[in-house]
């Protein structure tokens, strides 16, 4: 199914909100109730699902004669292979193309895939490595590759200013800078075709090593890319008409999807002992959904975010999630054998009151802790200081930039690729404040340059980590420092809800 083009030419009333009249709303409230594609049944800690199979093309999954279906096991997606010899490089293939896969148990779909896969394979990579990708788009439309959050040239971060039309081929070339391990993601970024492309399938993880990493290597690590989707009766993945009430609702809230997959599965089962301790990188790749993520009966030793490691683990007993921003966080096995903790999102309001979806209270499980008879383990030795993060001189600072943010608009403005918003010079460390104006979140992200959030409503930080993408809630204001260090030329900046990106809620940064 072909999305219909989107045009930049919002109707807003004068709040900076869609217009509608009281009818288009009874309307809207009845299409926003989201539909549980997977049925979800909890009998005495047995859980069961009734849509697993997200991930690669392959088979119908064959049933057997009992009507249970199977556990589903958790696997991480593949990782890519380096075909260089030459020491510290990573050479790789990717090619984005048209697939047909089982998106859904016994329902063929047709997608989008990186190397036949959904999520794409891992990329995998050292600090200081020198990173060459060999990119095909096989697509039947222009695409990019944005390289979410590495710290790399303007011309290989995969931005709208560098599409590669169908059929066209592009070596992205750029080396990992020491200092920047951690987990990131990759997805496309055409201009006005993010939403369709990444909904349509194409996203995978990043995740750059270091070799003094702090943490034993002992810890099973797990990569876990969190997604959503929605379907047609067909099998097809719904993208409505942007003039339907539904499509409506997706340009305000940006799409969500009723199927929550991880790494392309619907609750998967990961196993652990008692005792154990494993190390989850976990990436929000959905286009609008904010997960609050928890685990019932643990707390996570939360040790990381989008820029690595942060300077001390912080227990927490839940963690927000805004899509395109991730965590590290360490699991330890506490429960007894044989038993099952689910972790779950939990409700969280980033919505505008108007198209907020009827069911947003409902907490949903996204995969299954299962403990193992096997003997109890040894529990590790987690290190009180993990590394230092130097902080941003602040006393530097000459420059300001205010960005406020209203409903599709940034600085009262939809984007214009001809168009210079921010200018700043080489080298220099500047602070930006970031105002949200209405009434539902809005995540905001800088490409090329990690930051430091200095604070929250005035509320200084508590802890400082690298980031580059902050979510900032409704009617709220969050400044965060920056210093442009090297590589200059044109960036992004935008919402991270794709569908407010591609409507035109992004704007042009010029380092030079």
């Amino acid at each position: 199914m072909e999305a219909v083009r989107r045009v930049r030419k919002p109707r807003r009333d004068s709040y900076g909100c869609h217009a509608y009249n009281v009818v288009e709303f009874k309307g809207l409230a009845q299409t926003v109730q989201m539909r549980y594609v997977a049925a979800v049944k909890i009998v005495v800690g047995l859980i069961t699902v009734a849509a697993p199979g997200y991930g690669s093309a392959q088979q119908p999954h064959m049933e057997g004669a009992s009507s249970r279906p199977p556990e589903v096991s958790f696997s991480s997606p593949g990782i890519l292979q380096n075909l260089s010899k030459a020491p510290h490089t990573v050479e790789v293939n990717i090619t984005a193309a048209p697939a047909r896969m089982e998106m859904q148990r016994g329902v063929m779909t047709d997608a989008f895939a990186y190397n036949g896969h959904i999520p794409g394979p891992t990329l995998e990579l050292q600090e200081g490595d020198k990173v060459i990708i060999h990119f095909t788009n096989k697509l039947p439309e222009a695409t990019t590759v944005h390289w979410h959050g590495l710290h790399i040239p303007a011309d290989a971060d995969g931005s709208p200013f560098y599409p590669i039309p169908p059929g066209g081929k592009h070596d992205y070339v750029f080396t990992i800078r020491r200092g920047t391990a951690g987990t990131y993601w990759y997805h496309p970024h055409p201009d006005m075709r993010s939403g369709y492309q990444v909904g349509k399938g194409l996203y995978g993880g990043i995740i750059i090593r270091a070799a003094d990493d702090p943490l034993p290597k002992s810890i099973t690590e797990k990569l876990i890319v969190l997604s959503d989707n929605r379907f047609l009766a067909d099998g097809s993945v719904d993208f409505p008409d942007i003039r339907s009430p539904k499509g409506i609702v997706d340009e305000e809230n940006g799409r969500e999807g009723d199927v929550l997959f991880v790494n392309g599965e619907v609750l998967p089962t990961i196993k652990i002992r008692r005792g154990e301790v494993q190390r989850w990188r976990i990436v929000n790749a959905a286009a609008s959904r904010v997960y609050r993520l928890a685990l019932q009966g643990h707390t996570f030793l939360h040790v990381g975010s989008d820029g690595g490691l942060f300077e001390t683990p912080v227990e927490e007993k839940e963690v927000v999630l805004a899509n395109s921003e991730r965590v590290e966080l360490l699991v330890r096995g506490s429960g007894d054998s044989g038993s099952v903790s689910l972790l779950e999102t939990l409700p969280y309001d980033r919505y505008a009151p108007q198209t907020r979806p009827i069911e947003w209270k409902v907490p949903r499980p996204l995969l299954r802790l299962e403990y193992t008879s096997d003997p109890p383990m040894t529990p590790v030795t987690i290190p009180a200081k993990l590394r230092y993060i130097p902080p941003l001189d602040t006393t530097k600072v000459k420059v300001t930039h205010v960005i406020s943010l209203s409903q599709g608009l940034i600085n009262g403005k939809t984007m214009d690729m001809k168009r210079v918003d921010v200018r700043a010079p080489l080298a220099a460390t500047e602070i930006w404040e970031i105002e949200n104006l209405v009434g539902m979140d809005h995540p905001f992200h800088l490409h090329g340059f990690q930051f430091q959030v200095l604070d929250r409503n005035g509320v200084p930080e508590p802890y400082r980590r690298w980031k580059d993408t902050v979510n900032v809630p409704k009617h709220e204001t969050v400044r965060f420092v920056v210093r442009y260090d090297d590589f200059p030329g044109l960036w992004m900046f935008h919402c991270h809800i794709l569908d407010h990106e591609d409507h035109g809620m992004m704007g042009v940064l010029l380092v030079k």
